[in-house]
């Protein structure tokens, strides 16, 4: 059983259940936070394309710097963690999330897009700190049967700030006002001020908060052998899984607004935006769905499930249909809702004292997302945007693999 280090021994019961409750709440915040930086970084993408005169290939950087920080990080906020706790790890995390958004500032006001990269590479680093820390977190804060549902659950509030991203990128970023003024970056600095405003605000609130410390030092569960980090084959294969899906969810989404305006007649750049929100909204309600269905069929099978489905409609994409191509494409989101929770949680199962580690290599495989966009922009350059969507194709092959694997435990 998890022990609850920070309640007394009277307290033990419906007391140390409500400040599990308020815990999960207060870790659940983050999860949308990291969702708006998320749901940000696709318009931007298209925006700096348009203002600062970049490629396609060149845009893909954005997601290079931000999910190259990921890997770089994921490490040593976990060896931090094992030091200090959950607790410290997220402080540091928001701490340099609100640095990264304020060096919007300068970055802004020199039009530079090297200094857009380092302020996203900052924002990620933080990311990256809260990712390692809440993601193992949420699976520990309740019985370890339902850790996939309780990542789920939380991972949903991901998907609103995911939605909400774009909502206020499209609005503000392709404004008409924006468009006349060409290279004027004035709505993207006042934009992540007002972020570094909330998520210090969020800092703030964990620090006057005691959580409980969760420690994972505790026996394993019945049958379950103790055995080294690398000799957990659904952990190998869970971070393997993780690199490739992200790496899909990351090119699908960096590409959409290109590939909606060149694939429905009429469709703007700040249409497009909106049209992002929708799959998001997708993405969301998936999640929350999904969360339910996950009471009803395993997890493992609705994995296999949704990734053969968005193999499916990857095809679909391809085929460069106008109009239903897109809607397909949105369709993607839905199905991916659940995939990066689901392999989170199965692949940190009964890890133990190896859980705090093993998210932090979970956390280096986002890294597949540092990767995907570049390549998928030099596919986009030389061939077309619907021909570069085959590489999110064969990650969801990779996907579909884990699932049927893992459907046996």
């Amino acid at each position: 059983m998890l022990a609850d280090k920070t309640a007394a021994p009277a307290q033990v019961g419906a007391n140390a259940r409500a400040n599990l409750r308020w815990a999960f709440i207060l870790v659940t915040s983050l999860f949308f936070m990291w969702g708006l930086s998320y749901g940000l970084l696709d318009v931007l993408n298209k925006h700096f394309q348009e203002t600062l005169h970049v490629t396609k290939a060149q845009s893909g950087l954005l997601q290079a710097a931000y999910f190259g920080a990921y890997f770089l990080v994921a490490l040593p906020a976990g060896y931090f963690m094992d030091k200090r706790g959950y607790k410290a790890g997220i402080l540091i995390g928001l701490c340099l999330y609100a640095v990264g958004a304020l060096l919007f500032v300068p970055a802004a006001s020199a039009n530079s897009f090297a200094l857009f990269l380092l302020a996203l590479f900052v924002i990620a680093c933080g990311l990256g700190c809260l990712e390692t820390a809440a993601n193992p977190y949420a699976t520990v804060l309740g019985d370890a049967k339902g850790a996939e549902r309780r990542l789920n659950l939380a991972q949903s509030f991901n998907g609103l700030g995911q939605f909400i991203g774009p909502m206020i990128g499209g609005t503000l970023f392709f404004s008409a006002t924006q468009s006349a003024s060409g290279g004027d970056q004035n709505m993207v600095k006042m934009t992540y001020v007002a972020i570094a405003v909330l998520v210090l605000g969020i800092a703030l609130l964990f620090s006057r908060t005691r959580l409980p410390d969760i420690r994972e030092e505790e026996p394993l569960p019945h049958g379950v052998v103790a055995q080294g980090l690398w000799q957990h084959a659904h952990f190998v294969g869970g971070v393997i899984t993780q690199f490739f899906y992200v790496a899909a969810q990351v090119g699908v989404g960096a590409f959409f607004i290109n590939y909606a305006t060149e694939h429905w007649d009429d469709v703007s750049n700040q249409s497009a935006s909106y049209l992002l929100s929708i799959a998001m909204i997708c993405f969301m309600i998936g999640r929350f769905f999904s969360t339910w269905l996950m009471g009803r069929v395993k997890p493992a099978t609705l994995l296999a499930c949704y990734s053969l489905i968005n193999i499916l409609l990857c095809g679909v994409v391809m085929m460069s249909i106008d109009g239903v191509s897109v809607v397909a494409l949105i369709a993607v989101f839905f199905f991916m809702s659940i995939m990066f929770p689901t392999i989170f949680a199965l692949g940190v199962k009964n890890m133990g004292k190896h859980t705090k580690r093993a998210s932090s290599f979970m956390i280096m495989a986002i890294v597949g997302g540092a990767i995907m966009p570049y390549f998928m922009g030099a596919i986009a350059d030389h061939y077309s945007t619907a021909i570069s969507y085959v590489l999110p194709l064969l990650c969801f092959i990779v996907v579909l693999a884990y699932g049927i694997r893992q459907r046996r435990y």
